[in-house]
Parts: structure tokens; C-alpha cells; sequence
């Protein structure tokens, strides 16, 4: 409320002094005017635009049309068709364009008060400079104004899309923001589960195996159980701490992997650990993309852990085959002894199982497939990738743009690892949402609703520059020439007053030819043509002044058989 009370103070400021600088120009006319009427030259006008200002903002077509009404008043003048209110008409015309933004309406309304103006002068049966006030003055006063306006308020829209656009492009470098900090998020979760979750695991087995040593005392077996319990407590909280970290299912969480390290150190490092595990490899290893590499690895971390949390003294048996487009991991756990955990992928004892489903949708996402659960031997984890990333690695959840980051080309994504060496771009990762409005996008690629609406407005903005620049020059094709050519016929036929007093009725017109102009006047007022004449004369008439646009007084000269008859004057007012 208090922001409305606000703009509607400010523009009754603005039409208050817009109506102080009109009525000090109408002011002026009347004052310049001398023996002008009070109330009609003065009092009607201030009272128009009184109302016509404020008309301007709601109604700003009938505004213009109001203060036209002065104008046509000006017309009907006897004396000269020029008057202040000219002024008025190009202002509100000015704010015709700039407050209307489409262009039918207000040329309608331009068109209509231009054709008001030159009825006006046909039914008065105007004088020449009143018909040239009318085809010029007045219709550059309406036309030139409001082109100005458009071009205006073309500029403003522009601005106010631009601070639009940049307003859109802060919220959205947020969004960037917030998304990359909960893909770091995403990235800690599986670095803590995926690691520090198969360390632990591997710690827990040592811990066990050091506890049926026989040279241990009872003291030392009670120790290192609470040492097991302790490290059991701690994998779990890790689980729990992963299952706040982790974003929503469907984003790829395997971010951060240590891909400089391979299977064969994994398993060589569990081995050592005490845990009961073979591998083997089955044909020639094929040059895998990273992301597979990095899949591969995880499968069999995870398989791994599962097995050492829920099964530690079961074996183990990993075997990677490698066909020739993809290769199957598959990783069996011996099923555990009565008693014992039901079988390695029955995950922690809260159900959770959240290290399958995130090795679930990675997979997926590489394109391949993994299936887990009991069957002969075992637990069984296998999965089935392919030798290079498909087109589904990269349809997920589209990641921030690219960072690029010191020492690194710009066209590497992802991170780097610890050891130095560029990670494999994440599977999810999509071009930077901000790019695809740049001009230089490729021939076919669709751009966004913010960067078409910039181009749109850009597109009017030059649109009504180039009306405001081509509509002055095309009106000054179609109205110069017809003023040049009035003017020059107002001019060609004018009859100095010392040369007028040098005629001498009763003289050949071939002794008076070097006083007279080169052509009449061919423009007399009805008055002057039908005042009386001498019988059988062909009277000609000249102006006594070069003054365009006001009327001055003719000198009528009567002809009779080649000889000057009579020669007198004709008062510019009508009698």
C-alpha cells in the first residue's frame, strides 16, 4: 500500500510539472499574441491541458486528441495558424509512444487528428500558409514525437530485460552453487562408505583373526573383541553419517574415486588383511574408458566389504571376463555358517542397503547392469559393463558447468586426484547450463526462454530505431519538395513597396516589366477576388512581404490592353 501511495505521489509530481512547462509555453503564446482573447486564447487552453495531462496516462490517445483541438483552434485563426499549443501536442504525442506499446492504435489516432487538421482547412477554405501549418508543422508534431516515445520506451524495456536477465543469472549462479555443494556432499558420502567403510571392514577381519591367536591372554582377547565392537560401532556410524550426506536417489554419487588406484591393489591389499579371497582374469584386457574403470572398481569394493562386514569367514572369489564389447564382473561369497549373517548382500542390520543402490544406479548409468542374490555357490554380485560409457551415461541429473582449475587444460572436466593426475568427467555431468544462450551456440541448438526473450526485445529495440531514423527521412521525401515549391512561389512573387510606388497607372506593362517579380501571386483570398475591378481589366496580385507564415498585404495591379489601370491595396485581414 505504502508503494502505491508512493508512484501515485510521484506522478502527480511529474504531471504537475509537465502541465507547469505547457502552461508557461501557452502563457507566452497568448502574452506574444498581444489582442488575443482572454478566455479563449488563454483560460480554454489551461483548462485542456489541465485535463489532458492527466488523461495522458490512462487514456493517452484522447489526449492527444484534446490538445489536437487547440490546434485546429489556432486554424480558424484569422491572422496565423501558429500558436504555442504545437508545443503541447508533440509532448503528449512523446508520451503516446512511450506509454502505448503496441503501434495500431496510436497511428489510428495520429492519422485521425491529422486528418482533422486538413478538413479544417478545407472547410474554412484556408489560405496557403495555413494549408502548409497543416501538412508540415502538425503532422511533425504528432509523427516525429511519438516515434521518439517508442524509441524510448524501447531503451527501457531493454534495460529493465537486462537487469531481468541478470537478476535470473545471480539466482541461478546460486542454484550452481548450492548444487555443487551438495555434489560435494554426494562425493564425501561415497568417499566415506566406499573407502573408509572397506577400511574399517578390513580392520574389523584383522582384529578377528589377531583374536583366536593362542599366545594371546584373556586380557588381550577381551581387548581386541571391544576393539572389533568398536570398530563395528564406527562403520555403522559411518552408514549413518553417509545417509545424511547422500543426496536424493538418482544422482550418481561416485565422485572422488581414487582411479590411479586398480583392482588388482584392491584385492591384493584385502588379501593381506586376512581376508580369504582368489581372482582371475579371463581374456585380453581391452583399453576400458575411466568411468568403466572406475565402475569396475567399485563393484568390486563394494562386493568386497559386503562380504568381510556380513560373512568374514566365508571365501571370496572375484572373476573378471572380458568379452569383446563389455565386460562382466562378477564377484561369489561363500554362503556363512549357521548362525551367522544371512548371506553378504543382506546389507547392515538397520536394512538400509544403501552401498547396493548406489552401485546400483552407477552402473545404470554407465549403461550396464548388475544383479544381485543368492544362487548356487553363494551370494552372487555381477555386474555387466561396457567397454565405453553409452549415450545413458550421460543423460542423468545435469551437473554444474565445468571448473577449471590451476594447471589444468579448460577443456578437462572433473576433478583431480590426489596424486595430480584429471579424474574421468562424472557420468551425470552436462555443458554449462549458462553457455546455452551464448551467440556462437551451434546451428540447430535450442536456446533458452531468457536468451529468445532478449533476442526479441533486441530485435523491436532495433526495429524502432530504424522507424525512428527511416519515418523523418521518408516524411521529408513526401513534404519537402511541396513546401520547397510553396515557398518558392511565396517568394517569386513579391512586390517590394518602393517598387509598388514606382508603378504608374496609364504606363505600358513593357516600360514596367524590370519592377515587377518574375510570377503573381497565385494564392489571393476570396475577399481580394471578388472586390471590385475596373470593367474589361485582368487584375494580378503580389504579396507586399516575404514573410512564410504570416499573412501580409497584397497589391492588386489591373491590366487593360497591355496597360497598367489601376493599381491598389489589399488588407492581409479579411474586411
Amino acid at each position: 500500500m505504502l508503494n502505491t501511495r508512493t508512484t501515485s505521489a510521484r506522478s502527480a509530481r511529474g504531471d504537475a510539472a509537465l502541465w507547469t512547462v505547457l502552461a508557461a509555453a501557452t502563457g507566452y503564446g497568448f502574452w506574444d499574441a498581444g489582442s488575443a482573447s482572454l478566455t479563449l486564447d488563454l483560460v480554454l487552453p489551461l483548462a485542456v491541458l489541465a485535463v489532458a495531462v492527466p488523461w495522458s496516462r490512462r487514456r493517452p490517445g484522447a489526449a492527444v486528441v484534446l490538445v489536437n483541438g487547440l490546434c485546429v483552434m489556432g486554424l480558424a485563426d484569422a491572422s496565423t495558424p501558429g500558436n504555442a499549443h504545437v508545443l503541447s501536442l508533440a509532448a503528449l504525442s512523446c508520451l503516446l509512444g512511450a506509454r502505448v506499446a503496441e503501434a495500431r492504435r496510436p497511428l489510428l489516432v495520429l492519422a485521425g487528428c491529422a486528418a482533422v487538421d486538413l478538413a479544417t482547412c478545407a472547410v474554412l477554405r484556408a489560405q496557403p500558409v495555413w494549408w502548409f501549418y497543416a501538412l508540415t508543422v502538425l503532422p511533425a508534431a504528432l509523427l516525429l514525437p511519438w516515434l521518439a516515445g517508442r524509441h524510448w520506451r524501447g531503451r527501457r524495456q531493454l534495460v529493465r530485460e537486462g537487469w531481468r536477465l541478470a537478476r535470473g543469472l545471480e539466482e541461478r549462479q546460486h542454484l550452481v552453487a548450492e548444487r555443487a555443494r551438495l555434489t560435494e556432499r554426494a562425493e564425501i558420502a561415497a568417499d566415506m562408505h566406499d573407502s573408509l567403510g572397506h577400511a574399517l571392514s578390513l580392520v574389523a577381519l584383522r582384529a578377528g583373526a589377531l583374536e583366536l591367536s593362542p599366545d594371546l591372554t584373556d586380557r588381550d582377547r577381551a581387548d581386541l573383541a571391544d576393539l572389533r565392537g568398536t570398530i563395528a560401532d564406527a562403520v555403522e556410524q559411518v552408514r549413518e553419517t553417509v545417509a545424511v550426506l547422500q543426496d536424493p536417489p538418482g544422482r550418481d554419487t561416485g565422485a572422488g574415486l581414487p582411479v590411479n588406484d586398480t583392482v588388482e591393489d584392491l584385492l591384493s591389499r584385502a588379501a593381506a588383511s586376512g581376508v580369504p579371497v582368489r581372482w582371475e582374469r579371463r581374456g585380453a584386457s581391452p583399453p576400458l574408458s575411466c568411468l568403466v574403470e572406475r565402475g569396475m572398481y567399485r563393484v568390486v569394493q563394494e562386493a568386497l566389504t559386503n562380504a568381510t562386514k556380513h560373512a568374514p569367514d566365508c571365501s571370496i572369489s572375484v572373476r573378471i571376463t572380458h568379452e569383446p564389447d563389455r565386460t562382466r564382473v562378477s564377484v561369489v561369497n561363500a554362503v556363512p555358517s549357521a548362525g551367522g549373517p544371512a548371506h553378504a548382500g543382506a546389507g547392515p542390520a538397520s536394512g538400509v542397503g544403501r552401498g547396493l543402490i548406489g552401485l546400483q544406479e552407477r552402473v545404470t548409468v554407465l549403461g550396464g547392469s548388475l544383479r544381485t542374490g543368492s544362487g548356487s555357490g553363494g551370494f552372487h554380485v555381477t555386474a555387466v559393463l561396457p567397454h565405453r560409457a553409452t549415450t545413458a551415461a550421460r543423460t542423468g541429473t545435469p551437473a554444474p558447468g565445468p571448473v577449471t582449475e590451476p594447471g589444468r587444460p579448460a577443456g578437462i572436466h572433473g576433478a583431480a586426484s590426489p596424486t595430480g593426475t584429471a579424474r574421468c568427467p562424472d557420468p551425470g555431468m552436462a555443458p554449462d547450463p549458462i553457455r546455452a544462450g551464448d551467440p556462437d551456440t551451434a546451428p540447430g541448438e535450442v536456446l533458452p526462454e531468457s536468451a529468445e526473450r532478449l533476442a526479441s526485445v533486441r530485435s523491436d529495440a532495433r526495429r524502432r530505431s530504424a522507424l525512428a531514423f527511416v519515418a523523418p527521412v521518408v516524411a521529408a521525401v513526401f513534404f519537402v519538395p511541396s513546401a520547397v515549391y510553396l515557398a518558392w512561389q511565396l517568394t517569386t512573387s513579391v512586390l517590394p513597396p518602393s517598387r509598388y510606388d514606382e508603378l504608374t497607372p496609364g504606363v505600358p506593362r513593357t516600360e514596367l516589366v524590370p519592377l515587377l517579380p518574375a510570377r503573381a501571386y497565385p494564392y489571393p483570398p476570396d475577399h481580394a477576388r471578388s472586390a471590385p475591378r475596373p470593367p474589361g481589366a485582368r487584375c494580378e496580385f503580389y504579396r507586399s512581404g516575404r514573410d512564410l507564415l504570416d499573412e501580409v498585404d497584397l497589391y492588386r495591379l489591373c491590366w487593360s490592353g497591355g496597360t497598367l489601370l489601376t493599381k491598389d491595396t489589399v488588407p492581409a485581414g479579411r474586411p
